[in-house]
């Protein structure tokens, strides 16, 4: 019996989905055999991204249901010492180009879909059309499914260090493509 193929459009969040980002970010992280390998963002720190321009959000909603199956977070750190570019020594005048390939989450009964790799996409093309050039983000060193995920997408690891309040992450960097405008 073939199971029925879903179609998927993405979409960029708006401020007043921080409560679905959440939520999703939240059963996500609950469905997990290995809760140490992801740091699930709460409510707070999703509307602080979205509201204040530092985040900027992505949805995969079913094309069928409306539902939203995954979401997605990239973040301009700016000069914050959270910017993993000075954890692989970029000079300060790179730092306001890096953005972090922040928060990833897809619904349980939505994986398999490569929902991941279509998220991060769109928020790679739109990144590299805003000017910047360096795309990070870490990955637990055990996560096999996401390292290869990030490596499959054209990511480097660059190094492994203690993050998030000291927890081992691998560092990982891309260097985005500059839009060429073809007017």
């Amino acid at each position: 019996m073939r199971t029925e193929e879903r179609e998927f459009r993405i979409e960029r969040a708006v401020a007043e989905d921080y409560q679905v980002f959440a939520d999703i970010i939240g059963t996500a992280w609950q469905a997990m055999d290995h809760k140490e390998w992801f740091m699930a963002d709460d409510e707070a720190y999703t509307y602080r991204m979205l509201t204040t321009g530092r985040g900027t959000g992505y949805k995969a909603i079913d094309q069928k249901t409306g539902a939203v199956a995954g979401v997605f977070m990239a973040v301009a750190p700016g000069l914050d010492e959270s910017n993993m570019g000075y954890d692989i020594g970029l000079g300060e005048e790179e730092l306001p180009l890096v953005a972090h390939m922040d928060s990833v989450a897809v619904l349980p009964e939505y994986r398999g879909h490569g929902l991941q790799r279509r998220l991060m996409e769109a928020a790679e093309a739109d990144l590299g059309a805003a000017g910047f050039r360096y795309l990070m983000c870490t990955v637990h060193p055990d996560n096999c499914y996401s390292r290869s995920n990030v490596v499959r997408q054209g990511y480097q690891a660059m190094t492994v260090k203690e993050k998030y309040g000291g927890h081992v992450r691998e560092i990982f960097l891309k260097r985005a493509e500059p839009s060429i405008d073809k007017a």
